[in-house]
């Protein structure tokens, strides 16, 4: 079962575990109340491994509805993670860079403690936490960062357009992550299941970093653009309710330990994504 299956990355991991021969229920909005617990185990009596993708991903209205961010991230991995404890289900609880505070100057590690320094981040922690307690046995908590992809809005498609639109766009450059496609996510969730892998923590993000002017420049570019329309800022030109962190780069050590190989180099992931992912609508 996957949950929240018509958003970015649970439209691809629905359609890419369906194309390698899982039997996969979609569960989106109106299917399923995931806070009802006897619903949740009912859905849950014949599902081997259940994905959450479902998700308040609003960070910046996170911090004006923290009660509300707080039911969707943390109040309905708990009440999955129950029910899937009673049902003898693994569970795959998606979560965020954000968990950290983003003031590292080297890669997050797996075990590195959180220290959320925003609401959505906050509620993301919670449902961690929530899922390890309730399936310690049992669980995947699969972090993953700057994600992009065709079933959803995204950094990508907004810079594309605005750089078409006005002939002219600035970007930060002081803040540092992994460009990730919801594609490689799908993938690597599939091979860390198919692998069996121990309960643990395991970062899904590119290898390598840049900062979001650096990808801007290759969206530009993959848009057929000139990436010299690009211009660098800083933070301070985008004040937003939330923080955002400053360095977001997960390592990928719990994965090289199982021989499990993380996703590779982001540009190169971006070479391979950019023309679908900019073509759709």
């Amino acid at each position: 079962m996957v949950t929240g299956a018509k958003g970015m990355l649970g439209t691809d991991a629905t359609a890419l575990l369906r194309d390698r021969g899982h039997d996969v229920v979609g569960v989106d909005l109106g299917d399923l109340e995931l806070t009802d617990p006897t619903a949740v185990k009912a859905a849950l009596d014949d599902v081997d491994v259940v994905l959450n993708c479902a998700a308040w991903t609003a960070v910046d209205d996170a911090e004006s509805q923290e009660d509300a961010a707080l039911v969707a991230n943390a109040t309905i991995p708990s009440v999955i993670a129950g029910a899937a404890a009673a049902t003898g289900t693994r569970m795959v609880q998606i979560s965020t860079d954000y968990v950290f505070a983003g003031d590292a100057t080297a890669p997050y590690a797996e075990d590195a403690p959180m220290s959320p320094a925003s609401a959505y981040g906050r509620t993301k922690g919670a449902g961690e936490t929530a899922v390890r307690d309730a399936l310690p046995d049992r669980h995947l908590i699969v972090r993953t960062a700057w994600l992009y992809g065709a079933h959803g809005n995204c950094f990508p498609r907004t810079i594309a357009r605005v750089a078409a639109e006005r002939g002219a766009v600035s970007v930060v450059d002081d803040q540092v992550g992994q460009p990730t496609w919801t594609r490689d996510v799908a993938d690597l969730v599939a091979r860390l299941v198919d692998a069996d892998a121990p309960a643990g923590t395991y970062h899904a993000t590119s290898g390598g970093e840049t900062s979001w002017f650096g990808f801007a420049q290759r969206i530009v570019a993959a848009a057929g653009l000139d990436p010299s329309i690009v211009t660098p800022t800083d933070s301070t030109a985008f004040q937003r309710p939330a923080p955002r962190p400053a360095y977001s780069v997960l390592g990928h050590g719990a994965l090289e330990r199982l021989d499990v190989a993380p996703i590779g180099d982001w540009a190169e992931r971006w070479a391979l994504a950019s023309a679908e992912v900019l073509a759709a609508p």
